[in-house]
């Protein structure tokens, strides 16, 4: 196998590069803890004191926000290096990291560990915080254990920090590229503990205050991740710096945007424009602001000035370094700043908030009618910004083809649209608005997402539109989105999932676990168990369909009759689990629908056999989809073998016809002379 390798002459003059890189890191910290404590001295401490908490002491008051700004600052470095050797620099032919991917994946492993231990330190920080008792008190491991539980944040930073150690020690033992992309996953899915607790995962549009957070975090430490790494790889004078720095600042103005767009989401939802400058909180939203215009400010002229010089000279890594390190100091104190501000308490609501607004985060104006199912709209900011995304990424890939002369089929833009259109109305209408205070509108939107929307989206061939609409990279070229996308399906993972068996337990096993098996019920009043819920319902529904009929390329090649029969073999279970939710008699999450304080939901019975019900119809609706797609996908590889044989009977002179009738020609002569 073979392994990065490293000259003796490389390392040397490595050093001096490596031990820059780690002083910027530290300073960056410095920048960013020293931030935090500030912000926190001038504002945050007084709530305290405002809340009736007693004083935990120094240690707790200033030490926590400058240690979590440090631990955000370590994961931030963890993504970002990941991210460089997932997708900014190309591995070797065989598959290995190259020398610049092995060291960005070992700067991950040292920045995760960083990142486990501010974590680790920050649960009983936590807990004094929450308590009011000194560090050394709360430290202890009878307060400690005692109290992890009870205090949702600081389970949270237990959580990040077991990923965190889970990352370190990965990262410490691969050398394959294909676990750079996976170990970026779970530095991102290290983000969502906290991302889920807080602020934003309580009040008034805690629904709203939640996603935008969690497009705000992931898209902050894509940005500054990958500005680290790419500071840190252009000081190393890493290879193919150029083509890092293009791929980065794609990525920047992306993530630019979607910070943005969620950052004014996320703070109207908790300040009113009113109090933008009388209150410490808006003050501080302002600051932040600020500071992303800045932000903004230096990615622009980075990608006028450091671009254009890198790619007349790949050696002028001069512009490059030199913005770069100005805007990642910007960012260090920009993550100080947003430490501070989640300290800081927002103002608070005019209004008491009702038991629904409690729980869902809004409320509800009656039961659901089809026009309130049809009109009363409350965008979901993940899954309906997705619908839109892929609806728009799509056309783009159309343009690309029109404009090089190919042809697509338009059904296939038909099936993929209208599936865009499912999975927005299934989250974003009246339905997604009801589905989590309703259990037979939950179900309805349930059936949706993992039986309708997967088909359209299967029947428009996004992976075949993709290979046909991205440029190769060229047999010496940088591997890019296609290469990508070539690897993952020949990848043995994806060899496994697409055993018909294996997608056929995701996608059935996935509705006896989730409600027969006391999921649904223990976790109905959680707003990120309802997101993994419609992600389960979208990708177990997308990889059954898309081994059953899916028109794109596949790692397991099957037969028409394979399919029939996998789409057949799942009917009896699927209605088997509609007439058992129309059998309970135990009503899933009773206690929660009851909080929720409808008065025009009393029936919660009758309610659940109606959504048994719709559980064990609307599993005919794909069917004759699935059935008429299998019949034309049949109809045609009948054609395609026709011709196929035609072409080689013309290629041959119908050598097969003649031999054929010769056979029968001589059969005949034999019977003759037997006769006579």
């Amino acid at each position: 196998m073979a392994t990065p390798q490293l000259t003796a002459s490389d390392s040397t003059s490595q050093r001096p590069a490596r031990a820059e890189s780690a002083a910027l890191f530290v300073v960056a910290g410095l920048v960013a803890g020293l931030v935090a404590a500030l912000v926190v001295a001038l504002s945050a401490a007084q709530a305290l004191v405002l809340l009736g908490i007693p004083d935990p002491g120094p240690v707790t008051t200033y030490g926590l926000p400058a240690l979590r700004a440090v631990s955000e600052l370590a994961a931030v470095v963890t993504i970002g290096s990941l991210l460089l050797a997932a997708f900014f620099v190309p591995p070797q032919k065989s598959g290995v990291l190259d020398v610049d991917g092995y060291r960005a994946v070992r700067t991950a492993s040292y920045a995760a560990i960083v990142w486990a231990a501010s974590a680790l330190v920050l649960v009983p920080l936590t807990l004094s915080d929450t308590s009011g008792q000194p560090f050394t008190e709360a430290v202890k491991p009878t307060n400690l254990f005692a109290a992890v539980e009870q205090v949702e944040l600081a389970g949270a930073w237990r959580w990040t920090a077991i990923i965190a150690i889970v990352v370190a020690i990965v990262s410490r033992l691969v050398l394959r590229w294909w676990w750079a992309p996976i170990l970026l996953v779970a530095g991102i899915l290290g983000l969502m503990p906290l991302a889920l607790t807080g602020h934003s995962s309580s009040g008034g549009s805690h629904d709203l205050a939640t996603n935008s957070l969690i497009l705000h975090l992931v898209a902050a430490s894509l940005w500054a991740g990958g500005l680290f790494a790419l500071l840190a790889h252009a000081r190393r004078r890493g290879a193919f710096t150029e083509v890092a720095a293009r791929r980065f600042s794609a990525v920047a103005t992306v993530c630019f945007a979607v910070m943005a767009a969620s950052g004014v989401i996320n703070a109207l939802v908790r300040v009113p424009i009113g109090d933008l400058v009388d209150t410490t909180y808006g003050r501080l939203v302002v600051a932040k602001t600020v500071a992303l215009v800045i932000l903004g400010a230096f990615g622009w002229a980075q990608r006028r000035r450091a671009l254009p010089a890198l790619q007349k000279d790949p050696s002028n890594r001069r512009n490059l370094i030199k913005f770069a390190g100005a805007e990642a100091m910007v960012f260090a104190a920009t993550i100080g700043l947003a430490v501070g501000l989640g300290r800081t308490p927002p103002p608070a609501p005019t209004a008491a908030p009702t038991l629904s607004e409690v729980e869902l985060g809004y409320n509800l104006a009656g039961p659901p009618t089809f026009a309130r199912l049809m009109l009363d709209w409350r965008f979901d900011l993940l899954y309906g910004t997705a619908a839109i995304v892929l609806a728009l990424v799509y056309v783009l890939g159309l343009r690309k083809l029109r404009r090089r002369g190919d042809s697509w089929p338009v059904g296939r833009t038909l099936a993929w649209m209208c599936g865009c259109v499912v999975l927005l109305l299934a989250t974003s209408s009246g339905v997604g608005r009801y589905a989590p205070a309703v259990f037979s509108v939950h179900m309805g939107a349930h059936m949706a997402l993992s039986m309708l929307a997967p088909v359209l989206l299967v029947l428009g061939a996004p992976i075949t539109l993709a290979l046909r609409a991205l440029d190769p990279a060229g047999k010496d070229g940088v591997p890019g989105l296609r290469e990508w996308i070539l690897a993952a399906l020949h990848s043995r993972f994806s060899h496994f999932i697409t055993h018909p068996l294996v997608a056929a337990a995701l996608f059935v096993g996935g509705f006896y676990a989730l409600y027969l098996g006391g999921i649904f019920g223990a976790t109905v009043d959680s707003h990120s168990a309802h997101l993994l819920m419609n992600l389960h319902f979208l990708l177990s529904g997308y990889l059954f369909y898309w081994v059953a009929i899916g028109v794109d390329p596949s790692p397991r090649q099957l037969q028409p009759v394979t399919k029939l029969a996998m789409v057949f073999g799942s009917l009896p279970f699927h209605a088997f689990f509609g007439v058992a939710l129309m059998s309970m008699g135990a009503v899933m999450g009773e206690w929660y629908y009851r909080s929720l304080g409808l008065g025009w939901n009393s029936d919660l019975v009758g309610d659940q056999k109606l959504g048994g019900s719709i559980a064990w119809a609307t599993g005919e609706i794909p069917l004759v989809l699935v059935m008429m797609a299998l019949l034309i996908q049949w109809s045609r590889s009948d054609d395609r073998t026709a011709r196929r044989v035609d072409r080689a009977a013309d290629r041959d002179d119908d050598a097969d016809l003649a031999a054929h009738n010769a056979m029968f020609a001589e059969l005949a002569k034999r019977d003759r002379e037997a006769g006579r």
